[in-house]
């Protein structure tokens, strides 16, 4: 899925001369490419306006785009009119929000994440086989209750290492643990040891659930780390998988770290005595927002951007079959 191509990072000789590297992979990954297209031709088919549950994905920039293209965004079902066309989020929602939407007779697109999806069949799996599932996320995060939902009388939340030894369980033969996409893979593998060492039989998903993209952006983030004075992390505040990037910039030996919505948030005090400057993007991110943080340095004299490439990707998901079938109904009509 990712290769790491482990391109050398060579810095100026001169310590006084500036750089600039930029991450590859960043920015917008398949289930959020997915997302975003799927409101926009949903915005095209139908026409305004179309209802989204919770932000489509987690990036104010996006969804102020949307917004101005007749996208109205609520927190719940029953802020939508009956009858209305709803788009469930990247992250996906539980058989409850689903429950709703059929109880309201609303026209649903789920534009849910492939790959959450897939954690949310693992839920279901292991609660058949009545497992305790130990699910590895930050409460209150969409990803997270959508997937508890799937099986709540089976799941509990674990945030970190620290909170495996309030955990109690029926079985202890007979624990198994999920997690989050979004987080970062060294915190969750470090709280999964913590399980484990609890729960000596733990059974592990089938696969990583650490999303792809996440993975392959923190990758990236920790080649350019080691030699930055300073890294700059595009995403919004409510965008886990953009806060763990400063998190793992900076683990991974950067002299600071900073997170910014775009360009406008960056303080000029950042820059002082800064040599080398290392830019990154979320998994929500358009990449005019990163190209903005590059023209910001560029007016402050730095030089262009060198990319290092430690992972090349190339998935790419369908539509959502609900949406595949309408827009092949307009095209034969």
């Amino acid at each position: 899925m990712a290769t790491d191509l482990g391109t050398p990072i060579v810095l100026p000789a001169d310590d006084s001369d500036r750089a600039v590297l930029l991450a590859a992979p960043r920015g917008y990954c398949a289930g959020v490419d997915r997302a975003v297209i799927t409101v926009e031709k949903a915005l095209d088919l139908y026409g305004a306006p179309v209802y989204v549950r919770k932000q489509i994905v987690h990036n104010r920039h996006v969804v102020a785009t949307l917004e101005a293209r007749g996208a109205i965004f609520v927190e719940e079902l029953d802020e939508v009119p009956e009858g209305a066309t709803v788009v469930f989020s990247a992250h996906g929602v539980s058989p409850e929000v689903h429950r709703q939407a059929d109880e309201r007779a609303l026209k649903t697109i789920d534009a849910t994440c492939p790959l959450v999806t897939k954690v949310h069949h693992e839920a279901k799996r292991f609660a058949g086989e009545d497992y305790d599932i130990l699910l590895i996320g930050h409460a209150g995060h969409e990803e997270v209750e959508g997937t508890a939902g799937e099986a709540p009388g089976h799941i509990q939340l674990v945030q970190s290492p620290e909170d495996v030894a309030g955990v109690v369980v029926r079985d202890p033969s007979k624990v198994a643990w999920l997690s989050q996409t979004t987080l970062s893979v060294d915190e969750t593998m470090a709280t999964v040891a913590a399980i484990r060492e609890r729960f000596p039989e733990l059974l592990d998903p089938p696969s990583d659930d650490i999303c792809y993209a996440t993975q392959n952006r923190q990758l990236a983030v920790k080649e350019i780390a080691r030699e930055s004075d300073l890294v700059i992390v595009v995403g919004s505040g409510n965008s886990s998988n953009s806060v763990r990037l400063v998190e793992v910039a900076l683990e991974a030996g950067a002299r600071a770290a900073h997170r910014v919505d775009d360009a406008t948030e960056i303080q000029q005090a950042w820059l002082e005595g800064v040599n080398t400057v290392s830019v990154t993007s979320g998994a929500s991110v358009p990449e005019e927002l990163v190209q903005g943080v590059l023209q910001f340095l560029a007016e402050r004299g730095y030089p262009d951007a060198r990319a290092v490439h430690s992972a090349e990707e190339s998935l790419i998901f369908a539509l959502p079959p609900e949406l595949r079938r309408d827009l092949r109904a307009a095209q034969q009509g």
